[in-house]
């Protein structure tokens, strides 16, 4: 007994007799097939059954009164369903048994032979599955070689077949335009794939196509491809053998992700530099701190001794050179805490020319005797609006710049000069607005600067330099201040021709500030009453001694909260409260607004000697309260503390 007769088999028997139908069903037991039969007499009915359920065959009487089994051979061929057909009729002579197969009928078997029925449906439903297996296999080719197709002309994957030498036979397009060469030059025995190897990847190459020879199969691997332009395009390679003559190779191009790649190792190379540059300027904030309380102290006893002692006493000297250092020490302080700072510049109206007379001698310093430096500065400059201190970096890291381009000695040359910025100029340089510009020019005769550093020159941390011999913050800094003035900057560079840096800054109208030119007040002394708050006490101490000598009624506290104690209990008139931005408990900023509930007419100065990073964290400020920065010195802060209490 078949496999497939255990397992049942469904039968549509078309038949209009059920005495024959009994007949037909006991012949297939007796064989011991186990069946579920349906049984139809007409051609309604035969397609109504086709599309319910599925069958494993179909046999049918020859002649019905309303049927026939031609008519329902016809019935099933519309069905498209590739049944067994067999017939079974006690009628059928040779001639019609020939005319039911050629209009496809399977077998015929006469009623008065079923035993015959069995072996030739077993027959026949072997058949059909080999003929099944077999369309299943055609499809499933069908659909392989139009997937492959589709992959081969897709422009996603380059498609090579190769001879057993490496010479190229075969290529899809996509491959051909990875590389920009046409199918002549690439097909037919011109060029090999190891040609359009690069030699620094040859060895893998060569180790792929060992493990190829090997194994028939090389798992994927990177490499580049040399372009016919002599560009490179990253590609990932599977190679696999199609006989013992030729392989194929599948090609995806993936130099955008490489490129993404190199991006993301950047941008975390940069992460970390600016994790570390934050960490050094939290530092340097904190020791900034410290050391201009330091200096406060220093100046101002300084200042105070040499005050007290008469004109002539050699130690009056010796205190106005301890103030000196102390001055030089203080500048240093600012200077090192220029790129930490994160400050909100402090833009005045000032003429670039004076600006560059002041650093001359500086400038001279720090190119050495080996570097030639000539200076022209235009007459009737523009007036330019920009931090002072901004600016002179921007000057000194050019000129850094240009003597490191020249480490056997040059020329360089520094400029100022009026312009005209048109529309057209405008047009051709992005982010420039028409209108009158002061112009910088800085040129050197070093070894000059290629265009694909030219057009990364401005990105943070972007370097030629050795590494540990820069940070790559000094030209993307000029950058910065520079569109923080509203201007522009353009570097030119003709190779080993030298580089010249233009540096554009708008017109402003104003000769001067108001702010730069403070009146001076008509004393320096008082008798108002200050609220003093300052947690370190030797500060606390200076300022204290310094306000009472100026005749000042000074209360002073510790913290916040003692301060507020006091200005509660305080009788009288509390004139200023001044306080330290920075303290435990309680920062000045946050003092200052409780004190103001308390007494809405007082003034208010803070001082500190962290950086304006910490007062614009602090909150003082935004708030628009006076400020004082440490150190401090008798006559600083003098001025300061009147200046405040006259309301200028």
């Amino acid at each position: 007994m078949s496999q497939r007769a255990t397992k049942g088999m469904h039968l549509l028997l078309v038949e209009d007799s059920p005495a024959d139908a009994k007949l037909v069903l006991h012949a297939l037991k007796q064989a011991g097939h186990v069946v579920e039969c349906e049984r139809v007499e007409d051609a309604t009915a035969m397609r109504e059954a086709l599309a319910r359920k599925p069958w494993d065959l179909v046999i049918s009487d020859w002649a019905m009164p309303q049927f026939s089994a031609l008519a329902a051979l016809d019935v099933l061929k519309e069905s498209g369903l590739d049944l067994p057909f067999i017939i079974v009729s006690g009628t059928v002579g040779e001639e019609l048994a020939v005319q039911a197969m050629r209009a496809g009928a399977h077998d015929y078997v006469l009623k008065d032979r079923l035993t015959r029925l069995a072996p030739v449906i077993e027959r026949e439903l072997k058949e059909q599955a080999d003929r099944a297996a077999h369309r299943s296999g055609e499809a499933a080719r069908r659909a392989s070689e139009a997937r492959f197709a589709r992959l081969a002309e897709s422009g996603v994957i380059g498609i090579v077949v190769s001879d057993a030498a490496g010479t190229i036979v075969e290529a899809n397009d996509p491959f051909l335009r990875f590389l920009g060469f046409s199918r002549e030059e690439l097909v037919g025995g011109h060029l090999r794939e190891r040609d359009l190897t690069p030699p620094e990847w040859l060895a893998v190459t060569d180790q792929a196509l060992e493990t190829l020879r090997a194994s028939g199969v090389a798992a994927p691997y990177e490499k580049e491809l040399a372009r016919k332009d002599g560009s490179r395009v990253w590609v990932l390679v599977g190679i696999a053998k199609l006989d013992e003559d030729q392989s194929i190779s599948f090609m995806v191009d993936v130099t955008a992700q490489k490129r993404a790649e190199a991006a993301l190792v950047r941008s975390q190379e940069q992460l970390r530099h600016a994790q570390k540059m934050e960490a050094v300027g939290r530092l340097a904030g904190g020791v900034a701190h410290d050391f201009n309380n330091l200096l406060s102290v220093i100046l101002s006893y300084s200042e105070m001794i040499g005050e007290c002692l008469p004109e002539g006493d050699p130690c009056r000297e010796d205190a106005a050179e301890i103030a000196r250092a102390g001055k030089r020490a203080a500048d240093l302080t600012q200077q090192l805490l220029m790129f930490s700072r994160q400050e909100v510049a402090q833009a005045k109206v000032l003429d670039l020319n004076e600006l560059l007379t002041k650093l001359d001698k500086m400038l001279h310093r720090l190119l050495g005797e080996d570097v030639e430096l000539t200076c022209k500065r235009s007459a009737d400059l523009y007036r330019v609006r920009a931090d002072p201190s901004h600016l002179e970096q921007v000057v000194m890291n050019l000129v850094v710049n240009s003597r490191d381009a020249m480490p056997q000695g040059g020329k360089l040359a520094i400029e100022t000069s009026n312009v005209v910025l048109d529309e057209a100029y405008a047009r051709e340089h992005h982010g420039v607005v028409p209108g009158r510009y002061v112009m910088l020019t800085v040129s050197d005769t070093g070894h000059g600067i290629d265009a694909a550093t030219q057009a990364r020159i401005f990105e943070p941390f972007y370097t030629t330099k050795p590494k540990g011999k820069g940070t790559g913050l000094g030209l993307s800094t000029v950058f910065g201040i520079v569109q923080q003035c509203g201007g522009s900057i353009r570097v030119e560079s003709a190779g080993k021709g030298g580089t010249t840096f233009r540096v554009y800054l708008p017109e402003v109208d104003a000769l001067t500030d108001p702010e730069e030119e403070p009146r001076e007040p008509a004393r320096l002394s008082g008798t108002e009453t200050v609220l003093l708050v300052e947690d370190e006490d030797q500060i606390r101490t200076v300022e204290r001694v310094i306000l009472r000598d100026l005749g000042y009624d000074v209360i002073e506290a510790r913290n916040g909260p003692e301060a507020l104690m006091l200005c509660e209990a305080h009788v009288g008139t509390i004139h200023l409260l001044l306080t330290d931005v920075v303290m435990p408990q309680m920062s000045g900023p946050e003092l200052a607004t409780r004190v103001l509930l308390l007494r809405p007419a007082i003034k208010i100065l803070c001082m500190s000697g962290y950086t304006d990073d910490a007062l614009l964290r602090y909150g003082a400020s935004d708030s628009g309260m006076a400020y004082l920065q440490k150190p401090i010195t008798p006559d600083k802060l003098a001025r300061k503390v009147r200046a405040v209490l006259d309301g200028r």
